[in-house]
C-alpha cells in the first residue's frame, strides 16, 4: 500500500501518539485518537500499537491505513 506522507514538525523530543493524530489533524479530537489506537487501527513503524501515551519521535512513523496515510515526524531546528 502507498501512504500518502503527512509531514510533522515537532520542536520537543516527543510528541505522544493520541496528541500526533490530533496536531496532524487525522482525528478531530483525542478521544477519536484514544479510540482508533485501542482498536489497533495504527502502526508505529510498522507495527501496530495500542499505546496512546506511546512517544514518537522525530523520525518515527505512523501509518494510519483506513486513510493511506503515513505521518512522518520532523525535529524543526531552532
Amino acid at each position: 500500500m502507498k501512504y500518502t506522507p503527512i509531514e510533522v514538525k515537532i520542536k520537543t523530543d516527543f510528541i505522544k501518539l493520541d496528541a500526533l493524530l490530533k496536531y496532524a489533524g487525522v482525528v478531530e479530537t483525542g478521544g477519536i485518537g484514544k479510540e482508533i489506537i485501542l482498536e489497533e487501527r495504527i502502526k508505529v513503524n510498522g507495527e501496530i500499537c495500542t499505546m496512546r501515551g506511546k512517544k514518537i519521535r522525530a523520525g518515527d512513523r505512523v501509518q494510519i491505513d483506513e486513510i493511506e496515510s503515513e505521518i512522518v515526524v520532523i525535529r524543526e531546528q531552532g
